[in-house]
């Protein structure tokens, strides 16, 4: 029976660079994979996976709207698949992760999604959310802080180099740094409002 896979990890942990490796691997010995990316995710151009070693992969670009059951179904129907393969499935809708499901559990085709799990300010992405709610198998993808501890938080940092803790949840193109949950300072930068007694 297929699973579906959530690969998660802080930024710059190396998460397209593990999904492009994957694919890869697949590829290798024969087998149909199908690789999806957001179209929002224009840095390197609509529709491709880029690393920062340098690995790069044209996909399917896919908006809000698109249905990834759907399109996974009709090319499994050209050629059957052996995997597909999600980069930043953060920005997937709920929708499209219960697509995501139905990949698994109707066309009993293995998906592997990566992404990150909470934004600039500690909050869930709805895609990471369902995607921790109904993955099977939850994979993290370990990176450090510049501290030397485990880094599980995404800082936005302006041309200064100083956190910022406002503004929309997608930014692409702005600065992120991988920090632990200490040197992020979850307190002072989540919207959940609290001071101890």
């Amino acid at each position: 029976m297929a699973k579906l896979y959530f690969y998660y990890a802080a930024m710059n942990a190396g998460k397209s660079t593990t999904l492009l490796q994957a694919a890869y691997n697949y590829e290798e010995r024969g087998m149909n994979v199908l690789l999806y990316t957001p179209s929002v995710d224009d840095r390197f151009g609509v529709g491709k996976i880029t690393s920062r070693i340098g690995l790069s992969r044209e996909a399917n670009a896919f908006g809000s709207d698109f249905d990834l059951y759907v399109s996974a179904r009709a090319a499994h129907e050209v050629r059957p698949l052996d995997c597909v393969l999600i980069d930043e499935a953060q920005f997937c809708t709920p929708a499209q992760v219960m697509q995501l499901t139905l990949i698994c559990d109707r066309l009993d085709v293995p998906v592997l999604a990566y992404g990150l799990r909470t934004d600039f300010r500690g909050e869930p992405f709805d895609g990471s959310k369902y995607l921790m709610a109904w993955a099977e198998e939850l994979v993290e993808i370990k990176t450090i802080c510049g501290s030397g501890k485990k880094a599980t938080m995404n800082a936005r940092v302006n041309e200064a180099g100083e956190q910022v803790m406002e503004g929309e949840q997608v930014a692409i193109g702005h600065n992120y740094v991988a920090m632990s949950r200490r040197e992020f300072d979850l307190p002072s930068v989540s919207p959940i409002e609290y001071e101890p007694g």
